[in-house]
């Protein structure tokens, strides 16, 4: 349904001579329609009307569906014209949609499979930095979440606090970063050493990645949460996909704001 102010404004230029009843009609349309699509076995009710409200359109989540199931989401938002995402999902999901949708790209270390329209421009810059190798799975997740977003991405590798000369090495091009997403495990310090160096926001991902007492990535949240640099927040572990989702919509509205082309 359409909000209040944008129902009250319509019918007030009716109202006022403004705009004609049957202009009105044209423009009600869209607003009134459902905007769901219940794929054909009944599973899903796709919120095809997400990317009106919140500028992405819906996204799959990978664990419990079938993959036909994700085929029929992604069929559905194909029709209407929109980019596809499904995180999580496993080698058989990923065939299932690649041999439905020939143009699918998938990561398969990400563990993401997707289908943009393609064409346009990417907007803005994020920099994905990680801590260690073993961190990349995470990094690639938040990776291609930006790049369906339509967010131009930069990936850099094994940077770890451990060898603080590869970080510095890096920073021309963390300074050139509207957003930067810094991935780690252990202990989880990495993000406040680059929240130090930068003025832009560095949104931290704790990753699973440790022995013992990194408890599957709770001691690198709790040193994120707890970080002393001010521009830095996190996500929750393992989360590349919400890092990703993040950045693309703060480079999206801060280019929105500054009058960018295309946005």
């Amino acid at each position: 349904m359409p909000a209040d102010n944008e129902l009250s404004r319509l019918l007030s230029q009716v109202a006022s001579g403004g705009i004609a009843p049957a202009q009105a009609v044209e423009l009600l349309a869209p607003l009134l329609r459902d905007g769901t699509a219940v794929t054909e076995n009944g599973e899903v009710r796709v919120d095809l009307d997400r990317e009106r409200r919140c500028r992405f359109p819906e996204v799959v989540y990978g664990p419990g569906k079938s993959p036909q199931t994700i085929v029929e989401v992604f069929r559905c938002q194909q029709e209407r014209g929109q980019a596809s995402l499904a995180t999580r999902v496993n080698a058989e999901q990923i065939e299932a949609v690649v041999a439905a949708f020939p143009d699918a790209i998938a990561n398969r270390r990400g563990g993401t499979v997707r289908l943009s329209p393609g064409g346009e421009k990417p907007i803005g810059k994020v920099v994905v930095l990680t801590a260690g190798t073993s961190d990349l799975p995470v990094a690639e997740e938040a990776m291609e979440t930006l790049l369906w977003t339509g967010t131009g991405c930069e990936l850099i590798t094994d940077c770890g606090v451990a060898g603080p000369q590869r970080l510095l090495q890096q920073l021309p091009r963390l300074h050139a970063a509207d957003v930067l997403i810094v991935v780690a495990g252990m202990e989880g310090a990495l993000p406040s050493v680059v929240g130090g160096w930068v003025d832009c926001p560095v949104l931290a991902v704790p990753t699973s990645v440790g022995y013992g007492t990194a408890f599957g990535g709770l001691t690198a949240l709790l040193g994120m949460l707890n970080s002393c640099s001010s521009n830095v927040a996190v996500v929750n572990i393992d989360a590349g996909f919400k890092a990703g989702y993040l950045a693309g919509l703060m480079v999206h509205r801060q280019h929105a704001a500054s009058g960018f082309p295309g946005v």
